[in-house]
C-alpha cells in the first residue's frame, strides 16, 4: 500500500500559484508531524516546510517563507502545500513526508513534479 498519493503538481508561470496535496493511508496520520521536501535537478533534497502534530506550528525554508503555506486536515488525512509567487528556482520534484516521536516508521510520498516556466 502506498502511504501517500500526491497531486496538484504541473506547470505554472513565474508569479503563479499551485497547491500540492498529499493524501495518506495505512498509518495513524494524526500522530505524525508532516513536511514537504523538494529536489531540483542536480541539487540535494531540501526541506521546504513542516507542520507539527495538531498543526499548531509551522516552519519554512528561508527561500520559500512568505510564499508557501503548509497545512493539514487530519479528518481528510491530507497535507497541503500552497505555493504562491512561484519562481523558476522553485521547479523541482516535491515530496511529502511524515515522522513521529510516537511511532517507529517514517513515510514518504513518491514525488510530484513542479515546473515553473513562461
Amino acid at each position: 500500500q502506498v502511504p501517500f498519493v500526491e497531486s496538484g503538481g504541473g506547470l505554472a508561470q513565474p508569479g503563479g500559484s499551485l497547491r500540492l496535496s498529499c493524501a495518506a493511508s495505512g498509518f495513524d496520520f494524526s500522530r505524525y508531524a508532516l513536511g514537504w521536501e523538494r529536489q531540483a535537478a542536480g541539487k540535494e533534497r531540501e526541506l521546504v516546510a513542516g507542520i507539527t502534530i495538531g498543526g499548531d506550528s509551522t516552519s519554512y525554508a528561508p527561500s520559500v517563507k512568505g510564499r508557501f503555506t503548509i497545512s493539514r486536515d487530519d479528518a481528510k488525512r491530507t497535507v497541503y502545500l500552497r505555493m504562491s509567487s512561484l519562481e523558476p528556482e522553485d521547479a523541482a520534484v516535491y515530496y511529502c513526508d511524515a515522522g513521529s516521536p510516537y511511532e517507529d516508521s517514517d513515510y514518504w510520498g513518491q514525488g510530484i513534479q513542479v515546473t515553473v516556466s513562461s
